[in-house]
């Protein structure tokens, strides 16, 4: 375990806080996330501890739903009365830098997250090399699967590869009059990323890639292979795109069936651990997670990989921001939190998410090495990034409603590829105009 966590760490910044700022009258700083109340209020609590060495500077948060985060970004962001700081998906970050609502990190922050994270994690939080947040969370996928349904199919390690995965799925599905009862593998439907990112991990462990040097690459060979299993899945009956409803906080069909055991294997992401446990209870230790199988164009299993960070608003006031950047630093730093590790990781592991800054994943080696959590961790190093370009929001939306096509019959797997490689040559270049 500590093998493959040496393999993601880069050597580390001194553990040394950035100084506080002594500001000349109080400031008060908000902070939007789209955390749930019990996370809001470990947030808080940090708020609080920050006061006390800084009793001048009160921090209050705002929490709205993922899917109405960024629209109160762009609602209520680049002015005064917007929200200070704002906590977003590495996708949103050029649109949000080109329409001038994120302000440039300072130099010292800068700093610390270019030599304090791994560097493609501090990539995703820069444009054409400029800092512009701080990074926090980081998220691959894994097969999550049923031990139980597993062994009762006789099934007895989870597959490796595109042909042991359809030969799992067919093994676990049942059907009743006609209708699926337990689906083999499900799929997400109703939610962009929860439908895109799966996608695209099959994809990146079949050798294939989504946006390559800029340009859209679903005309490839290997997306092909990857819009044809999923056509297979659902034409074989192993998949039910009635039992895969969900939205950005996993509830619906998609958890419920997994957590009855009505599904037997998906492909999700670290996060969900904690709405997992929550549905699950002590049957939960009957998942087990696994590499994304590698597909017939693919040499080895990949994930992709997309990370989260926290901006600050570019037309909030001079004190404003720069007390923002001063939370935002004391935050994200080793003595912020316990044992070397920053107050935000604390709140990311409660909710089984993984830190990303090099000293966390130190701090938290024992307990990311925990069973579910360790086979995420074991997919970092040959993880992909998710394409952050102009237009990847849309990309992303556009691509999901392609698959969502081929999953409920619409369109075939050719048929998809072609559609979907041009939607997405169309929205790039428009977002390049």
């Amino acid at each position: 375990m500590i093998r493959h966590l040496t393999r993601i760490k880069l050597a580390l910044a001194a553990a040394v806080a950035l100084p506080c700022t002594a500001f000349a009258e109080p400031v008060e700083i908000s902070y939007l996330t789209h955390w749930s109340p019990d996370t809001v209020a470990l947030l808080e609590a940090a708020a609080q501890k920050y006061r006390g060495a800084n009793p001048d500077v009160t921090v209050t948060v705002q929490a709205v739903p993922f899917g109405d985060l960024l629209t109160t970004i762009r609602s209520q962001g680049g002015g005064a009365g917007g929200p200070t700081i704002a906590s977003i998906y590495d996708l949103w970050l050029p649109e949000l830098v080109r329409d001038g609502l994120v302000e440039k990190a300072p130099d010292a922050v800068a700093g610390e997250v270019g030599t304090a994270w791994p560097a493609g994690i501090a990539a995703a939080a820069s444009v054409d090399g400029t800092v512009y947040g701080i990074p926090n969370e980081i998220n691959v996928y894994a097969l999550n699967y049923n031990k139980t349904l597993f062994e009762e199919a006789g099934i007895a390690a989870p597959p490796t590869t595109w042909d042991e995965l359809k030969a799992a799925a067919a093994a676990i599905t049942k059907t009743e009059g006609g209708r699926i009862t337990r689906q083999g593998f499900g799929m997400i439907n109703s939610w962009p990323a929860g439908v895109v990112h799966p996608f695209a991990s099959l994809l990146v462990s079949n050798g294939g890639d989504l946006v390559l040097d800029g340009e859209p690459a679903l005309d490839s060979v290997a997306a092909g292979e990857t819009f044809a299993l999923y056509e297979t899945m659902i034409g074989e009956g192993y998949t039910d795109p009635a039992m895969g409803t969900a939205d950005a906080n996993t509830t619906g069909p998609f958890l419920d069936n997994f957590v009855s055991g009505n599904t037997g294997m998906i492909i999700m992401a670290n996060w969900w651990e904690s709405a997992l446990r929550a549905g699950m209870g002590d049957a939960f230790a009957t998942i087990g997670t696994a590499p994304i199988p590698v597909g017939p164009s693919g040499d080895t299993a990949r994930s992709i990989s997309y990370s989260w960070l926290t901006v600050v608003n570019a037309g909030a006031e001079d004190a404003r921001r720069e007390a923002a950047w001063d939370f935002l630093a004391w935050i994200n730093g080793p003595e912020s939190g316990e044992n070397g590790a920053s107050a935000m990781s604390g709140i990311l592991m409660s909710m089984g998410i993984l830190p990303s800054r090099s000293s966390d994943v130190e701090a938290y080696q024992d307990k990311l090495g925990r069973d579910f959590l360790a086979g995420y961790v074991d997919v970092l190093a040959n993880a992909k990034a998710f394409p952050v370009v102009p237009g990847g929001q849309e990309f992303s939306e556009a691509l999901q409603q392609v698959i969502e096509a081929l999953q409920y019959g619409q369109v075939t797997a050719a048929e998809a590829q072609a559609n979907a490689q041009a939607d997405a040559a169309s929205i790039l270049e428009r977002a390049r105009q």
